[in-house]
């Protein structure tokens, strides 16, 4: 019998372990996992030719239509009496304060993302027992001469800060687009300080919807110790780049750990449970076979998706160093925004260094500081339109 018979004869049986693994694989592989996750958005099979138009409408308009509800919310006579005892007066050394950045937006005005931002603040800032979770400012950094309509009809129920006429002047001089959202960033961190003096402080863009547990763990991550030795915790990172196929190396031990422990505890459940009458046993080749098939299935399903577990507690949340992109949703514990707002005043923004990789190499390089991000994020990008870039005649989630 020619040789390649005899291998295949005694390799190919069902009762050998590399037949199983081969069958296994391929169900895995090429039948479970594509129709599972050919609608997953952040999954490696998902479908963009089909599904990516579609999806990207369908969360245009939900947030068209979250976008005209929060209007209606806001000019509501009911709300303009109930909230404004609530917001305007802020008290002096909280806890928390909270910044929300906002500017007039030229395209996407019918989405009100600020509108939205503030309602779902004003939802959750109770659920903190009698005190609220923090208090809110909105800067507003618009220094065109039109008006920035949403932070006008919010100035009813929050306290909104602004520019003098002499500092919106000066703020018109021709500087390049990051430069110039830099010096807001800035202009809003010292302006939050100066006027309420917090003890933590939080700034959000005004397209970052809260998390309904965002307070929550917020108040966890503060209360860890690594919070009074960090310069910022980053509370957004880009779902499209959390996946573990990355240069973050933390992300590669994690995932070297799920699929250790996922392949040690499914051999050890063979001897105990194994309808398909597989021939695995807990031996090193074994092992790492398992260890790898764990390690793609979390890759191919997308880390993203395996993260939202963790919102089960605050608890759960996972605290990591940072990484360079986007700034929509930044924690300052302690004194940490003052330095800040004097790291960025000493760069210069330009394309390719705007001030979210300012700050990355600022905690990088300067001796005692750390920069960590939290695991999920604790607010949604929701701003399909631009303020300060070009936009596409209709956005798409990818």
């Amino acid at each position: 019998m020619p040789r390649w018979k005899v291998f295949l004869s005694h390799h190919m049986r069902w009762s050998s372990t590399v037949t199983q693994a081969l069958v296994l694989s391929v169900i895995t592989f090429c039948v479970v996992l594509p129709l599972c996750c050919h609608r997953l958005l952040y999954s490696y099979f998902f479908i963009r030719s089909m599904y990516l138009d579609s999806m990207s409408e369908d969360v245009l308009r939900e947030s068209l239509s979250r976008g005209q509800d929060a209007l209606h919310f806001w000019q509501s006579t009911s709300t303009a009496v109930t909230m404004s005892s609530r917001f305007t007066d802020i008290a002096h050394h909280p806890e928390l304060l909270v910044t929300v950045v906002t500017t007039r937006r030229n395209e996407g005005r019918d989405f009100h993302y600020l509108l939205q931002v503030m309602r779902q603040l004003s939802g959750i800032l109770g659920g903190c027992g009698e005190r609220r979770c923090a208090e809110v400012l909105i800067c507003d950094v618009e220094s065109g001469p039109q008006r920035n309509e949403d932070a006008d009809l919010l100035e009813a129920h929050f306290k909104v800060i602004r520019r003098s006429p002499q500092e919106q002047q000066r703020s018109r001089e021709r500087i390049n687009t990051f430069e110039r959202e830099k010096r807001d960033y800035v202009f809003c961190l010292r302006k939050g300080l100066e006027l309420v003096k917090p003890k933590n402080t939080i700034v959000l863009e005004d397209d970052a919807l809260p998390s309904q547990d965002f307070f929550r763990v917020v108040k966890d991550l503060l209360s860890r110790r690594f919070a009074l030795q960090t310069l910022y915790v980053k509370l957004y990172h880009p779902e499209r780049l959390q996946r573990y196929w990355n240069p973050e190396p933390y992300r590669i031990l994690e995932w070297v750990g799920l699929g250790l422990v996922g392949a040690t505890a499914l051999l050890l459940t063979f001897p105990y449970w194994n309808p398909c009458s597989f021939s695995f046993t807990l031996s090193y080749s074994h092992l790492l076979f398992f260890t790898i098939y764990f390690m793609a299935v979390a890759e191919l399903l997308g880390r993203h998706y395996l993260l939202e577990v963790r919102r089960l507690s605050p608890q759960f949340y996972a605290v990591c160093p940072a990484t360079e992109c986007c700034t929509p949703a930044m924690l300052f514990p302690g004194n940490a925004s003052l330095r800040v707002a004097e790291y960025l005043d000493g760069s210069f923004c330009v394309k390719g260094n705007a001030k979210d990789m300012v700050l990355y190499q600022m905690a990088r390089t300067i001796p005692g500081e750390r920069s960590h991000s939290v695991e999920p994020n604790l607010i949604t990008h929701i701003g399909a339109y631009s303020s300060v870039r070009a936009n596409p005649s209709r956005p798409k989630l990818l």
